[in-house]
């Protein structure tokens, strides 16, 4: 990876500047500058219950955007507890008293991939969130950001909240992936490099001509584990695959009927020139605080080790490291693609002995998708077993917690001390073909050490 600086114009403009200017009405916004900005979406999950008791401190009786709220439960699914069930049942109650226009029962999935996939969110959009990977959505060309449960009470009440226009960052992303590297590899080599505070408030905006070689899913987990170096928000700019995918979806929504043949090709057209006519692009020219290059052909398959997420090396470093349980899921690695990463590795074999895996959908459409294609009897059949789509045991509170001293090796985006269960416990992060493939060695090793 390599890093230069340039003058900047100072009439181009980054992404975060030009979101945040639109968000907030004004034709322009310098980095550094305050602006009210009004999301076009507002998302929050389990935690909406706690908001909602913050919120009715200011005294209303509704709240100010149910048309642009998302709800959706996906933390604690089932319900683990008593307590559990409660809030589920004072969020759902609050939902309907409330009028909440988008709202996602216990098992569609995680807020991130489902909005996603309902095309809540489109192109040049701003949305905050109860949830720190809300960064998540810069895969779709949209500003999207974390925010705490006070600022998320303030949103509802006003509708909107106000926001630093930050410095951005760009990563230049050249060359192709090479066998067995994913995104996941390439966001542990950036987080490595940078740090875990080397985005800090800053957005992060990927450009490069090795953006057109990555799938949509993987583009996710790499925008997705930017909220790991600190990032306010990531971006990638959307192309002619991210208006398919979300004309296509927008067209299939309940209450849509799409067409057949040439007529539902004309509307996805029409649908997908009206979300490229909205996305935005940050201006050549633009200011950067700072300016790295990848060439992708060059990254390979990192880990990163307990509990840090940016102390990452290559695996081949670990293949010494024995593995208690291995988890496939969370908002960064619980798609399609990586199921099926998956299946390449465990299809026809075992977990090893006293080693077990954990996999949990993202979403009902993911786990719909691998029925479908008979992934989830194969790995059924490997020793996998299965949860409800949702976030599954990422925050340690659901499904797969870890006991003292034992060792996880996840897909996940953090490895902090307790973050899957016991303090004494240890967890690596890895891409989805690792964490196979360590799954059927029993300890953390190349996915070529178990398929050649």
């Amino acid at each position: 990876m390599t890093e230069h600086g340039r003058p900047a114009d100072t009439a181009a403009r980054t992404f975060a500047q030009k979101a945040l200017a639109r968000a907030a009405g004004e034709e322009a916004a310098a980095v550094g500058q305050i602006v009210d900005a009004r999301p076009g979406i507002v998302l929050s999950h389990d935690n909406t219950a706690p908001i909602a008791e913050i919120w009715r401190q200011f005294g209303q009786e509704r709240v100010s955007i149910p048309e642009r709220m998302a709800v959706t439960l996906d933390h604690a699914v089932p319900a683990p507890t008593v307590r559990h069930a409660r809030n589920h049942a004072e969020v759902r109650a609050f939902v309907a008293e409330q009028g909440v226009a988008h709202f996602f029962e216990v098992g569609r999935g995680i807020c991130h991939q489902v909005l996603s996939e309902e095309a809540v969110v489109l192109p040049g959009d701003l949305i905050l969130g109860s949830d720190s990977h809300t960064p998540h959505f810069g895969w779709l060309g949209a500003f999207g950001a974390g925010v705490g449960r006070s600022e998320m009470a303030v949103i509802w009440a006003t509708g909107e909240l106000w926001l630093r226009v930050p410095e951005s960052i760009r990563i230049r992303l050249e060359g192709a992936l090479g066998e067995w590297v994913t995104t996941k590899d390439v966001a542990l080599t950036l987080i490595g490099d940078l740090g875990a505070d080397g985005a800090l408030y800053r957005s992060v905006e990927f450009a490069g001509p090795g953006i057109g070689g990555l799938s949509l899913d993987s583009r996710a987990a790499l925008v997705n584990m930017m909220a790991e170096m600190g990032a306010k928000n990531a971006y990638m700019p959307p192309d002619d695959d991210v208006f398919r995918y979300l004309a296509e979806r927008l067209l299939t929504r309940p209450g849509r009927r799409a067409g057949r043949g040439a007529e539902a090709g004309e509307a996805a057209a029409e649908v997908a020139a009206r979300l490229e006519e909205g996305a935005l692009y940050p201006d050549p020219g633009a200011g950067y605080a700072a300016e790295h290059r990848l060439d992708l052909s060059r990254v390979e398959p990192r880990v990163a080790r307990p509990h840090q997420v940016d102390d990452t090396v290559g695996v081949g470093e670990l293949e010494s490291v024995r593995v208690d349980q291995a988890f496939i899921g969370t908002c960064t690695n619980g798609r399609i693609e990586d199921l099926g990463a998956v299946h390449r590795v465990m299809a026809g074999r075992r977990t090893a002995p006293g080693t077990r895996m954990v996999i949990v959908p993202a979403s009902s459409e993911v786990w719909s998708e691998a029925l479908s294609r008979g992934w989830v009897a194969d790995l059924a059949a490997a020793g996998a077993v299965f949860g409800t789509p949702g976030c599954g045991p990422c925050m340690g509170n659901h499904l797969g917690v870890l006991a003292p001293g034992e060792v996880c090796i996840s897909s996940a985006n953090r490895n902090f001390q307790g973050r899957m269960g016991d303090r004494g416990s240890e967890v690596y992060l890895a891409s989805p073909a690792v964490v196979a493939a360590s799954a059927v060695a029993g300890r953390i090793v190349h996915p070529r050490e178990v398929t050649e």
